[in-house]
């Protein structure tokens, strides 16, 4: 089994199909939308392949250490997470093949009239290190 996080992005990637920002949707598009967010983990879950997931808020900070005793450096001169992250949910399938099958699953979504969004989601493999070797 190989664990996957699967990135819902606000921008950054290329246009979804539905293009429609979530702002201008009504509310049963939205509730839509999240219904079918939590129908597809509830699946997952059954499965045992669903780990975690979330939909991230809007509102969001950049945090650096700045040196003994003195205050943390908040934002800066980039794009920050919170313009470009909306969520995640991580995985644990068999390959990779399923995790893209799982990824383009969720990028039917609903939208903007009810239609799917046909977004494109970033799939990245969690890191495995090497065991560790004892003699």
């Amino acid at each position: 089994m190989g664990k996957y996080l699967l990135l819902k992005h606000y921008r950054g990637a290329p246009a979804a199909v539905n293009d429609v920002p979530m702002e201008k949707w009504a509310p049963e598009e939205i509730a839509a939308h999240i219904q079918y967010m939590n129908d597809f983990a509830a699946r997952l879950e059954k499965s045992g392949e669903f780990v975690d997931g979330q939909a991230l808020a809007p509102e969001g900070t950049f945090v650096r250490y700045d040196g003994e005793g003195r205050p943390p450096v908040t934002d800066g001169p980039f794009a920050e997470t919170k313009d470009l992250i909306a969520g995640w949910m991580i995985i644990d399938v068999d390959s990779y093949e399923r995790a893209l099958e799982l990824a383009g699953e969720l990028s039917a979504a609903p939208g903007a009239g009810g239609k799917p969004i046909h977004e494109w989601l970033e799939v990245r493999p969690f890191l495995h290190m090497p065991p560790t070797v004892t003699e």
